[in-house]
This record gives structure tokens, sequence and C-alpha cells, in this order.
């Protein structure tokens, strides 16, 4: 067993016993923990970006699990499990979000599947769980448990190596929405609203937790965010409980045999002028925040693996089918919004899709 698995192992077996807080006067914890660092290994994936729906308590379970996966199978593969799924299945609604509790039973009930059943396409209006593909059930990931954690140090520390990484509500302080790095606290602003983020570790040398973001890599430290112990951030009652959340016990198809796609070319936020691509700067104008526009054809670009053919969907008519890589095809669309869907297929008949809406200024 690699060092650092011995460690957490030995913490676990201390955590157990009535008198892990001390031994010989000093916590029996390790002064410094986190899921991006395990024997120099990082079992966590990159920040994703929620908006514009308020979806965080999905995105936040979602980091804690696909961490998990990832620890259990042994090494980082790019696990990426559906928020959307998680959320809008659960019971979620664009208009003020979802239960955590519930969401967190509907993956020890139904579990999870990978995001190419059914992918992030930043809407802000609610969409049907039977959006995802038919067969999710057969490459989703559950859990065995779920519970609150104490809102206290010791009991987040001890959570966080005992079972993995947190689901934590926070208040939001205007502040907060232009943190770019270092040790957050509150400093100025008025206070607008909570939040749910995911607690990966602690450092007690600079007193602080690790946690993920659900606003994008170009938040905060390419998406995460280090609090201070004494910031007091963490909403003390929560969704009915303490405010912060552990799973535990993954199981399940932990590495779908299944395509994996992703749309790189249009992206959110930027402006295309026959291919060339810019980034917006006109703001809202009467197209929806974030749409990409698109003046004139242009190139979809895409990252497929696993894969062996890609069909082109425009509002859900065929655009064009392409069985080499790198699977780039050229649009061309009427003035107005549209929907580009790209459905992937394996040589196994497996399928997964990706999506975005765009407006064609044209």
């Amino acid at each position: 067993m690699r060092l650092k698995k011995c460690i957490v192992a030995i913490a676990i077996i201390l955590l157990a016993s009535p008198n892990f807080h001390t031994i010989h006067g000093k916590s029996s914890l390790p002064s410094y923990f986190c899921w991006c660092n395990i024997d120099d290994v990082d079992y966590t994936t990159p920040a994703k970006n929620q908006e514009p729906c308020p979806s965080c308590e999905a995105y936040a379970l979602v980091a804690a699990l696909e961490t998990l996966v990832q620890y259990k199978v042994g090494y980082p593969f790019g696990c990426d499990l559906s928020e959307l799924h998680l959320f809008f299945c659960s019971g979620g609604t664009c208009k003020w979000g979802v239960d955590i509790k519930e969401a967190a039973q509907y993956l020890v009930d139904y579990g999870v599947p990978d995001e190419g059943c059914f992918p992030e396409l930043h809407r802000k209006f609610d969409m049907p769980c039977n959006l995802t593909l038919p067969d999710w059930q057969n490459r989703s990931v559950r859990i065995k448990e779920w519970g609150w954690v104490e809102n206290s140090k010791e009991a987040i520390k001890k959570a966080l190596i005992e079972h993995g990484p947190l689901a934590a509500c926070i208040y939001v302080w205007k502040d907060f929405y232009y943190y770019h790095g270092g040790i957050y606290r509150h400093r100025w602003g008025r206070l607008v609203g909570g939040h749910v983020i995911a607690i990966m570790g602690y450092n007690d040398t600079g007193g602080y937790w690790i946690c993920k973001n659900s606003w994008g890599r170009n938040w905060g430290e390419d998406g995460w965010f280090r609090v201070a112990y004494d910031a007091n951030i963490f909403i003390k009652r929560c969704y009915g409980g303490t405010g912060i959340l552990y799973i535990d016990g993954v199981y399940g198809n932990l590495m779908p045999d299944v395509p994996k796609v992703y749309i790189v070319s249009p992206k959110r936020y930027h402006t295309y002028v026959l291919g060339r691509e810019i980034p917006s700067l006109l703001g809202r104008i009467f197209i929806q925040n974030g749409v990409p526009r698109i003046i004139g054809s242009m190139p979809v670009i895409i990252n497929a693996s696993n894969t062996v053919k890609v069909e082109f969907y425009i509002d859900g008519k065929l655009a064009a089918l392409d069985t080499q890589p790198p699977f780039e095809q050229y649009i061309n669309a009427p003035f107005g919004k549209h929907e580009l869907k790209v459905i992937a297929y394996a040589s196994n008949g497996n399928i997964s899709w990706a999506g975005i809406d765009f407006f064609s200024l044209m």
C-alpha cells in the first residue's frame, strides 16, 4: 500500500477510537489532508460551471462522487458524471435549486450516469429528466449511504478522511464573487445569499479549508478557493441538517465502455465571424447571456474518444455524418437561436451526446 494510503488508513483507525481527538495531548489528525494530493496523486476532477441554473447542490455532490470513484478505481481517469441528471431527476428546478437531501438519497436509490447520458447545456430553464439516454442505469454510479457532519473543525476534518469530500452550505457575500486567490475572509459587501460547494481538504499551517466551486475555472484559483477556518462561512443549519453532508460506499459501473464527446467550438461567451473566434463583448443584447454567436459558416470542433462515428444535428435534424477523426464539420444556420447536438458512437454500439445552444446572426 502506498504511503499516503497507509496514512489515510491509520487515520481512519484512529478516528474510530473514542479517544481520537487527542494522543498525548495533541490532535490525532494530520496537519494537512487533501483529496487533491494523496501520495502526490490528484483524485479530484476539474472545476465545472453550473451557470445559469442554480444547481450547485448537484455540482457539489458530483464533485465529491467523481473523486471517490477515481480513488476507488485507483487512479484518475477523467471521471465525468452528469450533474444535470442528478439535478433534474431528483426534483431540481432552475427557480431555486434542489433539496440536497433529495439529491443525496437519489444517489442511494438510483445513482447518476456519466456526462454523455445528459450533458450540461447551460440553459436557464428546467429540462425533463427523460433527456437522459434510455440505458443510463447500466452506466451509473451509486452510493450506499449519506449523512450529516457536525459543523465543527475536528468533525469536518475527520469526515474528510473517513468518508471523502464533503458538500457544504456556505454564505455568499458580494466580495466572494471577486475572489481571485489567497485565503478568503469576508471583507466587504452585503450578504447576497447561500451556495453549496465541495470541501476537498484542509491545511492547519495556513489555517484554511481547501474547496472546489462550480463557477468555472476562470473564477478563483482555477475554480477552487481556500477559506480561513475562522471565516465563519459555513451555514450552521441548512436543508434541515448541519449544512455539511458526506457520501460513502461507492459502487456501480465506475468506468463504462462508452464514448466521451465534448464540443470544443463553438464555445460560450464567444463570437465567430466566418470561423474566426473572438470574445463576445456586447453582453446580453437580445440574446441569452453566454450563448455563442455565429456569423457565417464555421467548423464545429469536438473532442471525441472511444468513437467511430459522429452525427451532427441542428434543431433535431441531421446535418452531417463523420466517420473519420477529428470529426469536424461546418455548420451554417439561418438567423435566430438554434440547438447544436452531436452524438458519438462507440464500436460496441454505445452512444453519448453533447449539445450547445447558439445564435446565428446571418
